[in-house]
């Protein structure tokens, strides 16, 4: 009975929540700068009645009790801010908002999540406890929403027991959801380097200190910390992205910067993987008459899904979706801060399919022509609110 209330309700509203999407798609705003968005998510609470409060200055969070008695609370999170990509034209619903674009499926997330509040709000009457609704900003942007909504005190004044997030994920098909227990998500560090040397004549390199050839053995030598140094059972990515060398042809310039990413998922490798990249580009460089400044801006810890929560979970969408829709996740190596919520209390995120190879909506998050199957919209909101429901004891 439950699931086919929710079923119903979730299609009853489905046009809403595909228009929400659109809107929210045309008006995308970067990270910790979503006014508008905020604005737009509060006046579709104020219309269900949900009262609701804002948290590190863009977010809104508000709270759904139920009428029966208890005091369970879950707590559950979409993003909402956007990535500084240009999108490609010719789109109905497509940015308003030049060089702004909702490429990663914040409005998908932010869209459902009004959804499924609408869900809860007509089946108040079914659950005990209170539902956390945390709109949450600059997801893409360090140090992450997540750890200043934290720092604010979003997990506390109710403390949720779990808190539960989903994500687009274009390599699934539209229709289903995949799952994965405990560690899901790497951490993500940020590096910034700069080595110096003394530029000059690219023909005479016997009076410079080429910084160029110092950091091709600096980017090479650092490989060693994933292939010989990193435990091989333990996965670890280091790449470099960006390298700028601003000589020419036939100068040798005086510095040379580079910016990259690191990634794994232990803590303590983590702290020790800063320390020795940095002693190794150091020594390296000073042992070639030149200097490096290694800076580790530290991000996003590792996402880890608590077990039992998942496997709950992972039985609630089986039960809903019929568990041919319901599949497997392999360890992703990008970073969701997220991740903060998961190293504080219970968590599970799962991803939501939104491919449609027929229609040949295909194309990868955080890319120009990144879209969705909107069919996927009407499975985002009745899914979170049946697991919602049947979290706090329907």
């Amino acid at each position: 009975m439950l699931k086919e209330s929710v079923y119903t309700l979730a299609q009853s509203i489905f046009a809403e929540v595909v228009s929400n999407r659109r809107h929210i798609h045309a008006h995308p705003e970067l990270s910790f700068e979503e006014y508008n968005t905020a604005a737009f998510i509060k006046e579709k609470l104020n219309a269900l009645g949900i009262k609701w409060q804002e948290m590190a200055n863009t977010g809104v969070v508000a709270l759904i009790k139920g009428d029966k008695p208890g005091d369970q609370v879950l707590a559950l999170r979409a993003d909402i801010d956007a990535l500084p990509i240009k999108e490609v034209s010719g789109r109905a619903y497509g940015s308003t908002n030049e060089g702004v674009m909702h490429a990663c499926g914040h409005d998908v997330h932010t869209s459902s999540l009004i959804g499924t509040a609408q869900i809860l709000v007509a089946l108040k009457s079914d659950f005990a406890g209170t539902v956390k609704l945390i709109f949450q900003p600059g997801e893409e942007k360090l140090p992450g929403g997540a750890s200043l909504l934290i720092k604010e005190g979003v997990l506390e004044n109710p403390v949720p027991e779990a808190i539960i997030g989903q994500h687009v994920m274009p390599l699934i098909e539209a229709g289903k959801v995949g799952f994965r227990s405990g560690k899901y998500m790497a951490s993500t560090d940020e590096l910034y380097v700069t080595v110096k040397g003394k530029g000059g004549h690219a023909a005479q390199p016997q009076q410079n200190i080429d910084p160029v050839v110092i950091t091709a053995h600096i980017i090479t030598a650092l490989q060693q910390i994933v292939s010989r140094i990193s435990d091989p059972k333990m996965p670890t990515v280091l790449s470099f992205g960006k390298v700028i060398a601003e000589g020419a042809t036939n100068v040798i310039p005086d510095e040379v910067r580079l910016e990259g990413t690191f990634r794994t998922f232990d803590e303590t490798w983590r702290g020790e993987a800063h320390q020795k990249m940095k002693k190794m580009a150091e020594g390296i460089a000073e042992s070639m008459g030149g200097s490096c400044d290694f800076e580790v801006r530290r991000g996003y810890p590792f996402l880890v899904n608590n077990e039992t929560l998942t496997q709950e979970v992972r039985a609630y969408a089986e039960d809903y979706l019929g568990k041919e829709n319901v599949v497997d996740l392999d360890l992703w190596m990008a970073g969701e801060d997220f991740a903060f919520y998961s190293q504080a209390i219970d968590a599970c995120f799962y991803r939501l399919g939104t491919r449609n190879e027929e229609r040949g909506i295909t194309a990868s998050v955080h890319t120009p022509s990144f879209d969705i199957d909107e069919k996927a919209l009407a499975l985002s909101t009745g899914l979170m609110a049946y697991i919602a429901l049947k979290r706090l004891g329907n």
